[in-house]
């Protein structure tokens, strides 16, 4: 039975507060994959949900959130991702580490062939220039993490 003062609240407004209290701040860490997915989702509310939306988490040295930014947005089941355009972006941040993360609007969670591809040509980038890939974690129903199946 819903709570009488619940069915008084739009969609809005739950919406807002979900963002309040998953999405993290610049300055904050993200302390598991659980808590990586809670961002990533919460990030996400306000795109299109029926595409794929590839998203980065600029970390610093101390793996404190620097910037959360959409890198890509594609279609139903794909968003080009270029490696390139990630090193460029974590060189002007600064950064020290990155988290990345894409939706999958089918609501499955078992990553493709070209996601485990990605990571690992993502991952022989970053190691190019020292920046560790922390976890690629993909959205949908549930999440997975990379970083926890041991697949980076």
């Amino acid at each position: 039975m819903v709570q009488p003062a619940l069915q008084t609240l739009s969609d809005n407004t739950i919406r807002e507060e979900y963002k309040k209290r998953f999405q993290k701040q610049p300055g904050q860490r993200l302390k598991s994959s659980a808590d990586s997915a809670d961002h990533l989702r919460a990030f996400l509310d306000g795109h299109p949900k029926d595409q794929e939306h590839f998203v980065v988490i600029f970390l610093n040295a101390q793996n404190q959130i620097i910037s959360t930014e959409v890198i890509s947005s594609g279609s139903l089941a794909t968003a080009a991702v270029f490696p390139r355009e990630i090193v460029k972006r974590l060189l002007a941040l600064e950064a020290g580490a990155i988290i990345c993360g894409h939706n999958h609007p089918s609501g499955e969670t078992v990553p493709s062939n070209s996601d485990r591809a990605l990571t690992k040509k993502l991952q022989r980038a970053l190691e190019a220039i020292d920046v560790p890939l922390l976890d690629h974690v993909v959205i949908g129903d549930g999440f997975m993490s990379f970083a926890d199946q041991g697949l980076l």
